[in-house]
């Protein structure tokens, strides 16, 4: 059986997965991604190993490999170019030579592969304009127009974000104020709670349970992801708004007040709604689309 292998390399974990040519998950494998002084090595060898495994299972070798990762792709597509204090030893990383492999590894940016998977086999599957927010420690963005991802000159495409909602607000990585990761991401919440909450987990669950202070800071975050989203629509036309993320995971606590924020801010010709659905290929969708 002719088979691809995808890799999804993470802040926190390795994820590599086994697919068939019509997008199938044959076997999906995690591991701890590297984290000592020898990273490109431990990485190299992390892989080697996932696929070593899959060849083993399946009989023959991955026809193609393909990888992601946070960060801006290179040009030629075969390493991470640039990706600011995370993930040592992987900038610059030439996928294709450290594999030994006689096909190029493609590299990918991991926003850019989740929205590819979940174009290929999850909740985009029926279109060829798509937005994609990824919602977690930061947040991340892809876009697809007319069946093809959008890159642009550098790979920053899609990075909502870094779009500003507020001029007056911190600044995100990349210098910009009032970017919409800092005013919803995980990683500002004790920030944004006055040290209440240590983490969107949390912030939920005190809003489902009613306090006060967290349905201020969480109500607020999901009418400054409404205003994002408007504003993605109103720049790309898209058919569909795709939203995943380990934030996703709050389901209606999300999907509820933000469609209802909606209602409000978006440019709606003739009654027309983009719909706003929740990715399905969940923490393996950027695995499934580097395959």
């Amino acid at each position: 059986m002719t088979w691809t292998a995808g890799i999804d390399l993470g802040g926190t974990n390795l994820k590599a997965v086994a697919v068939t040519a019509d997008g199938v998950c044959l076997e999906r494998v995690v591991k701890p991604t590297a984290s000592s002084a020898d990273a490109p090595t431990e990485w190299v060898r992390a892989v080697r190993e996932a696929l070593d495994a899959f060849q083993r299972q399946q009989g023959a070798d991955p026809a193609f490999v393909g990888v992601c990762a946070p960060g801006l792709a290179a040009r030629d597509g075969r390493s991470i170019a640039h990706l600011p204090e995370r993930l040592r030893g992987i900038v610059g990383l030439d996928w294709t030579r450290a594999l030994d492999r006689q096909h190029t590894v493609p590299v990918e940016n991991d926003a850019h592969a989740a929205l590819l998977g979940e174009a290929w086999v999850g909740a985009a599957r029926d279109y060829r304009h798509i937005l994609m927010l990824t919602l977690g420690t930061g947040v991340g963005g892809a876009v697809m127009l007319d069946g093809r991802l959008v890159r642009g000159a550098l790979g920053r495409a899609g990075h909502i974000g870094h779009i500003s909602l507020d001029p007056a607000g911190p600044t995100s990585i990349t210098g910009m104020p009032g970017a919409l990761e800092a005013l919803i991401g995980d990683y500002t919440v004790p920030t944004r709670t006055e040290g209440k909450f240590a983490d969107t987990a949390a912030l939920v669950a005190g809003y489902r349970a009613g306090d006060l202070d967290a349905t201020r800071c969480w109500l607020h975050s999901i009418r400054v992801l409404a205003c994002a989203v408007a504003s993605g629509i109103n720049l790309l036309d898209p058919e569909v708004v795709v939203i995943g993320g380990g934030i996703a995971q709050a389901g209606d606590a999300l999907f509820i007040p933000l469609d209802r924020e909606l209602a409000r801010v978006e440019w709606r010709p003739g009654g027309h709604r983009v719909p706003v659905v929740p990715a399905q290929l969940g923490e393996w969708a950027g695995a499934i689309g580097a395959a």
